[in-house]
């Protein structure tokens, strides 16, 4: 763990307020992977105004200011700009205007931060060599950081080397955490759809249940990271939706479950796809349901 550079620290305090309201601004008109029109302008907008040179429109809408200050190695910075499909209800007055749509994940927080630093870097940088701001696209899920890439962003803007940060919640603020190896897991989407018969509640006899197949399935994943996986590797399987029936007499006729899946190392990766596969196709024996799954990586 480092601290903050106290003279950096006071020269950024005065300008505060200033990206305190810029993230807020941002949370309160959060939106969606690659419909970050608004956020992209107002980034665009304030590089130009500081001196950066900048392009629009990257992979969709993601942007990218330039600063160039002699010969040197080239750095690129980057924060994401997306928000979740999520209902706010922390009822703080800069919440979403947007119903159903959340900075959730701290987006606004990652954009304002990077703002900050252009700012910073504009004003008070002393480096020979080239900046790049990447202000990316559609990071939940959306594929933001590949759509640039396919756009010709490193073509354009080549880099010796690219930083980010994330933030972590619970850490005290003016601190970094830094490790390291790996910083970040994979994070693969796996959608299970488990097919049954459905029937009334009171003749389950003439039905083929899939919510205790899901049920079976859900606790059976559980034992991967705890019985599977090296237990100094890190590992997670998460069920975070289970959608099933509407009635609470009325045996469904499908089940669905979507995973998060989660690692740090590419041979455990495939160990957790491998097992999620065969506890699914064994589920789906031992019921008699018929699997499918959707493996998103």
């Amino acid at each position: 763990m480092t601290t903050m550079n106290s003279s950096l620290f006071d020269t950024l305090q005065e300008r505060a307020r200033e990206f305190i309201a810029l993230r807020r601004d941002i949370h309160r008109h959060p939106e969606l992977a690659f419909e970050e029109q608004r956020t992209a302008e107002l980034v665009a907008e304030r590089l130009e105004r500081w001196g950066y040179a900048v392009e629009r429109g990257i992979g969709g809408t993601g942007v990218v200011g330039r600063l160039v200050r002699g010969q040197g190695p080239r750095l690129g910075l980057r924060a994401d700009m997306d928000a979740l499909p999520i209902t706010e209800a922390t009822g703080v007055a800069w919440s979403s205007a947007h119903p159903g749509v959340m900075h959730a994940c701290g987006h606004d927080g990652h954009t304002a931060m990077l703002m900050a630093a252009a700012w910073y870097l504009a004003e008070h940088g002393q480096f020979s060599g080239t900046l790049n701001l990447i202000f990316q696209p559609a990071e939940e899920g959306g594929g933001g950081a590949l759509r640039m890439m396919a756009d010709g962003l490193f073509e354009r803007y080549p880099c010796d080397a690219v930083f980010a940060m994330h933030n972590m919640p619970g850490v005290e603020q003016g601190h970094l955490l830094l490790r390291e190896g790996p910083a970040m897991a994979s994070s693969d989407y796996a959608t299970i759809t488990l097919e049954g018969v459905g029937g009334h509640g009171a003749m389950p006899h003439v039905a083929i249940d899939p919510v205790v197949a899901a049920a079976s399935l859900v606790m059976g994943l559980q034992t991967i990271v705890s019985r599977n996986v090296d237990p100094q590797q890190m590992a997670v399987v998460t069920v975070g939706a289970l959608h099933a029936g509407q009635a609470n007499n009325v045996i469904p006729a499908s089940a669905v479950l979507e995973i998060s899946v989660r690692a740090m190392d590419s041979g455990v990766r495939a160990l957790l796809e491998q097992r999620i596969r065969a506890l699914m196709d064994a589920t789906a024996t031992g019921y008699g349901v018929v699997a499918r799954l959707d493996w998103r990586p």
